[in-house]
């Protein structure tokens, strides 16, 4: 405790004296931003769900969840870890001062961000009917339909904020994001207005098509402000990449994508099973106690989303160091969010009024994820940094495994008695798959650090 009031002082007198220098400036600084785009994109977004489902009510509100969350999980082809490799190793290659081979890799690995994001649209367009029609039995073709548009915008949006962290600058990414915000809060609950007077499948497609067109003007935004303020992407003469560098990016690139495929897939596999079995009003009550835990997961989720560029750069007793002392912090305050918001769950929910109360119990359930994804997060930026992805793909695939299984098995049983059973049936059986991830994720991290102290011969501070 004496040592968390020595760092929480000594970040009060950096930003008393705007001292930003060093590892640990970069870390208060980049965390800062990072916290104000959380924050602000989350408390925007929350602004935004609690309008959207009271205006839309719990069945209306769960198929256009429905329709969001199947757009966004086939961006799991569009993205593959390139974002994340290309902020590894451009961050590597700044930190070594050279910023020619970091266009290099930005040039590389935008080409194939590309070609993935046209993949990624083809095959939703392929697949829209089908799921829409076949698979869910919903009036969301449309609404499915309207993600070509939508998953160019929010992939390439995710690439150039990666560029820009990689540069350690942070302030765009916030504006970004506040500015989304602030264009989807105007445009969306206005339109809803003049819509909700005609079919579900219209109502459906106006909310995604509008969201799709917000991103479209933050991406120009960002694009615009890339070109001034990333100092790398002004280089007019990168070089090539030679064979060997860019056998170690495909190395590093391979296991990650596994792990992104996993992740996404991991992330929306509970939506897509429930759509298949339950009806919108139900997962109405399931989309709302996930958006409420997953703002409050992201905003707790602040510093690892720093620490990605920094650990990169980091070694040694330093490394450990901070890593220890983040998820220290971030146990302290995600153990108090997660009991506040188990034993306020029924007051929280009333913000959305009385028709979602039955999601009371869900929200309780799921309240443990704020403890398991923060930390999760952590762990998972470390052993990037640390370039062990194939540990971290190999968790999730074994975990994304259990994961359908417990959905399949918990919403089939829970079906027997009910839907709602069916809905916390799905709840718990992600927070097994989460818990068990962690565990893992753990002990791989305590085992690069043992490989780690083999080869230097530093002692372990997990």
């Amino acid at each position: 405790m004496n040592e968390l009031k020595e760092d929480l002082n000594n970040v009060f007198l950096r930003f008393r004296k705007k001292d930003f220098s060093g590892n640990q400036g970069a870390l208060i600084k980049n965390s800062t931003w990072n916290l104000i785009s959380i924050f602000g994109g989350k408390v925007g977004s929350f602004i935004f769900t609690i309008v959207l489902a009271r205006m839309l009510m719990p069945e209306l509100f769960g198929l256009y969840s429905l329709a969001l969350s199947t757009i966004l999980f086939f961006t799991i082809f569009s993205e593959l870890g390139i974002g994340t490799s290309m902020l590894t190793y451009v961050s590597k290659s700044l930190g070594k001062n050279d910023p020619k081979k970091a266009k290099s890799y930005y040039n590389y690995l935008l080409k194939y961000k590309l070609y993935l994001v046209l993949f990624s649209v083809l095959l939703l367009a392929i697949l829209s009917n089908f799921i829409a029609n076949s698979y869910y039995d919903k009036p969301i073709f449309y609404a499915l339909l309207s993600g070509i548009i939508f998953l160019p915008a929010i992939s390439l949006q995710s690439y150039l904020s990666s560029a820009f962290h990689a540069e350690n600058n942070y302030k765009y990414t916030a504006y970004k994001e506040i500015l989304f915000q602030v264009i989807r809060l105007i445009l969306i609950p206005l339109s809803i207005l003049y819509v909700l007077r005609f079919s579900v499948s219209i109502i459906i497609l106006w909310i995604i098509l509008l969201t799709a067109i917000s991103h479209l003007i933050v991406l120009f935004f960002l694009k615009i402000s890339s070109n001034r303020e990333i100092k790398f992407l002004r280089e007019k003469y990168p070089r090539e990449l030679n064979s060997a560098e860019k056998n170690d990016l495909r190395k590093f690139i391979l296991p990650l994508s596994l792990l992104a495929f996993s992740g996404l897939f991991f992330g929306y596999i509970d939506t897509i099973m429930l759509g298949h079995y339950v009806e919108g009003t139900y997962l109405g009550y399931y989309g709302a106690a996930f958006s409420l835990l997953g703002s409050a997961a992201a905003i707790l989720g602040f510093f690892p989303g720093a620490l990605l560029p920094i650990f990169s750069r980091m070694g040694g007793k330093s490394l450990k160091k901070t890593f220890r002392k983040t998820r220290n912090w971030l146990i302290l305050i995600s153990i108090s969010a997660s009991v506040f918001t188990f034993v306020t769950s029924k007051y929280i929910l009333m913000i959305y009024g009385a028709e979602y109360f039955p999601a009371v119990n869900i929200l309780r359930i799921l309240s443990i994820l704020l403890i398991i994804l923060p930390l999760a997060n952590i762990y998972d930026t470390y052993l990037i940094s640390r370039k062990r992805t194939k540990v971290i793909a190999a968790l999730l695939i074994f975990s994304t495994t259990i994961n359908i299984f417990l959905n399949w098995f918990f919403i089939t049983r829970g079906l027997k008695i009910g839907m709602m059973e069916a809905i916390l049936g799905a709840a718990i059986a992600t927070i097994i798959s989460r818990v068990i991830y962690l565990i893992g994720i753990m002990f791989a991290k305590k085992e690069s650090l043992e490989i780690f102290n083999y080869n230097f011969g530093l002692k372990t501070h997990s």
